[in-house]
C-alpha cells in the first residue's frame, strides 16, 4: 500500500477548506436570522426560491449567490436566509421547514413571486424587494445595499 505524501494531503485539505471559507452561511430559521442580524448589525436577505423548478431562481443562485464575489461580501455584510419551495419528491423539505417557509411566504411574498428577494432589518421590517435581473454579483450587491438607505 502506498503512503500519502504529507504535502499532497495538506494541499487537498487547504483546497477543500477554501470552499467552506468562501461560502456564506444560509439560515433556514427566521428567528435565528433576526437574532444574528441584530447581534451583528446586518440586514437580512430573505430569498424565496423554487430550487428545482424555477429557472430564474437557479440563474440567480448560480450567477450571483454562489459566486465568490457575492459569498465573500455576504459573509460580512448580510444575514442570508432561504425559503425554498422544491416540487420534486426527492428534494422535499421536512414538514416543520415547509410550514416555516409558508409562514414567511404569507408574510413577505403574498403574490407568490419566484425568485423574490426581500431585504429586511433585524426586526423583520421590509427595506426593499427585488428579484432576478441580469447583473454581475457586484452590481447585485450594490442593488441590495441601496435598500439600506
Amino acid at each position: 500500500m502506498k503512503t500519502i505524501n504529507n504535502g499532497f494531503l495538506i494541499f487537498i485539505l487547504c483546497f477543500f477548506s477554501m470552499f467552506t471559507i468562501v461560502a456564506q452561511e444560509w439560515q433556514h430559521d427566521f428567528e435565528t436570522a433576526k437574532k444574528v442580524a441584530s447581534e451583528e448589525n446586518k440586514p437580512i436577505i430573505l430569498v424565496f426560491q423554487g430550487s428545482d423548478w424555477c429557472a430564474p431562481c437557479v440563474l440567480l443562485d448560480k450567477e450571483v449567490f454562489q459566486t465568490e464575489t457575492f459569498s465573500l461580501y455576504a459573509k460580512d455584510h448580510f444575514v442570508m436566509i432561504e425559503a425554498d419551495f422544491p416540487k420534486k419528491p426527492e428534494n422535499a423539505l421536512s414538514e416543520a421547514l415547509k410550514k416555516h417557509n409558508y409562514e414567511l411566504l404569507n408574510t413577505y411574498n403574498t403574490r407568490g413571486i419566484f425568485p423574490f428577494v426581500v431585504v429586511l432589518d433585524s426586526e423583520g421590517k421590509v427595506l426593499g424587494e427585488t428579484g432576478y435581473f441580469n447583473a454581475t454579483p457586484s452590481e447585485y450587491i450594490l442593488h441590495l445595499e441601496s435598500f439600506k438607505g
